[in-house]
Order: C-alpha cells, then structure tokens, then sequence
C-alpha cells in the first residue's frame, strides 16, 4: 500500500470518529434540514470534485437532509455568489456550507444569513478573520492549513533547484486567504532553501491568466528556474508558457490541489509536485458540522471556530 493510499484511509477513519454518525441526527429531527452547498467555480476541476462528493453524501444519507449545490461562473464572480446566498435566505435552507470567492466581500452576506438562523460552515478559502471579529461572527473553518500545504511542495521543489535560483510565484485571486496563504508557504519554502523569488503576480486561479503570467516572468527573467503555481490550474497554464518559451524540462514547476487533470503531467514529470487537500471531504465533514449543529440545537457562536484537515504531498511516486 502506498503511503498516499495510507493516509486516505487513516483520513477516512479520523472523520468517521470526528463527528457523530448521521443516523443520529434524524432521531432529533422531525424533518430533513436544507443544507445549501455555495462554492466557487465549477469551472475547476476542484469544486467539481467537491460538489461531487458532497451529493454522493446526500445520496447515501437521503433520508436524513437535503442538499442544495451552486457555485459561481469564475473564481472572481463576487457578485453572483453573494447572491446565490442571498437566495437561500430566502429559501430557508437550515445550513449553509460556503467556499467563498473573497473573504473580506462575502462576510456580511455570510452575516445576514446567520441573523435570518442559518448555521453557517466555511470551508477551503478561510474568512478574514478581522472582518469577523467586526461583525461579532464565529463561522467555523472546516479545511486545512494551506501555508503548510504550499511549504511542503515548495520544500520539495527546492530538493530540485540550488541556491540563489531565481523562482517565481503565481498566486491565486490576492484578496483570499487561501491564497495569501498559499503563497506565503511557498516563501516560507523558498526562504529556507535559499532559492530568490523574483516575482509574485496573481494568475486569479485560472489557467489563461496563469499561463499570461508565467509566460512574462520567462520574458522579463529568462533566467527563472521554477514556477510555484497556487492551484493546478495555474500550474497547467505555466507549463503551457515553459513549453512555448522552449524550457520544457529547464523549468520546473509544482502546484496544488491534485485535480484529475494533473496526474498525466506529474506521470510524465511536466508538474513536479502538487498538494491533495481532499475537496470532497471538506465539503462532507462541513455539511456534517452544519447537522451536528442542528441536531444539538446548537447557536453559531457556540461552534468550534477551527476544525482542520490534512494536505498530503502528491508527486510521480505518489500518484
């Protein structure tokens, strides 16, 4: 068994002793509670898998809740996601598990949905945390630690490079956290192997803008070594833009997230390195923190304000 395949099934068992079974919670419910699932775009590969997991939940556990699934048109589609929030207030659902698009712009939606009762769960790209503080809002994180995610590839990476390479960093949308996040760990990384980030520019998750960046950080410093992309969107629109500048193979360049569309280019060694941190289990231990709340009655600001999941390094011998 691979260490990879290991670590799924030790993740599966922490989150089926994490939270109480879903049986129980029907016995304190005397109908199935809404749960409205708002992510970001279904466009990525990630929110698919997400979306995904989170219906097949609901299909073995029909008979205990509901399940709403929407997501927005691009991973900066603000507005529509604000007012996919708004139209489950509407709605009435009883939980709501969030991605959100930014995490400052969707706080006082996210608020207006807990004042109209919801239970409300965040989950992959974390809420400004001074933003709630403002509004007097607890909203618990269901996700992992994506600074320490993006160290462990960017400290692989530097196993590959030498001291005082030139690398670049193309970030996700720069107003998220996960981003924020994202690109610090790969500092972090870059830091401590002594490697020089030459540029830092946001590629905003997708792979035209990422494949836009990388080719000018090849133009502007030829001679780059490495390209630390924040999903594995961007990273495929690098190596897009290494290909075209002729430095297949003399740029290396890692992601993160491990969408399907990855593993043919870690197979072939195009993608070093990038992260798994599991999407449709996100979103499942969020929809399961919503029920637990619901079934024990439980106030938003009584929640747990933290609760983590892992991130595994994925590479060619991973895979």
């Amino acid at each position: 068994m691979s260490t990879f395949t290991h670590f799924r099934l030790i993740t599966a068992v922490i989150l089926a002793c994490a939270i109480p079974s879903i049986p129980a919670l029907a016995a304190h419910t005397t109908s199935r509670p809404k749960v409205a699932l708002v992510m970001k775009s279904l466009a990525n590969e990630f929110f698919l898998t997400m979306e995904n997991g989170a219906k097949e939940h609901q299909k073995n556990h029909n008979d205990q809740y509901k399940l709403i699934t929407n997501g927005v048109k691009d991973e900066q589609d603000t507005a529509s996601q604000i007012k996919i929030v708004e139209q489950m207030i509407i709605a009435r659902v009883n939980g709501l598990v969030i991605a959100p698009v930014d995490s400052k712009a969707l706080v006082p939606v996210v608020k207006k949905a807990i004042n109209a009762g919801m239970i409300v769960v965040n989950i992959d790209n974390k809420l400004d945390a001074g933003a709630l503080k403002e509004k007097n809002m607890v909203v618990p994180f269901v996700g992992p630690d994506n600074r320490e995610g993006a160290k462990m590839v960017g400290q692989y990476l530097a196993k590959k490079i030498n001291y005082g390479d030139k690398v670049g960093i193309i970030e996700g949308v720069s107003t998220t956290t996960n981003a924020q996040q994202r690109t610090q760990g790969f500092l972090d990384a870059m830091k401590i192997s002594g490697a020089k980030v030459v540029s830092i520019q946001s590629g905003q998750w997708e792979m035209a803008p990422g494949n836009r960046i990388a080719a000018a950080m090849l133009t502007v410093h030829p001679d780059i070594k490495a390209l630390l992309a924040g999903n594995d969107n961007m990273a495929m629109g690098a190596i897009a833009a290494v290909k075209a500048a002729g430095k297949t193979g003399k740029v290396l360049v890692v992601g993160y997230d491990n969408i399907k569309a990855i593993k043919p280019l870690l197979k072939n060694g195009r993608i070093l390195a990038t992260a798994d941190q599991l999407a449709s289990q996100q979103a499942i231990l969020g929809i399961e923190t919503v029920l637990q709340a619901i079934s024990e009655k439980k106030s938003q600001n009584n929640l747990s304000s933290i609760i983590k999941t892992e991130v595994a390094l994925v590479t060619k011998q991973t895979i």
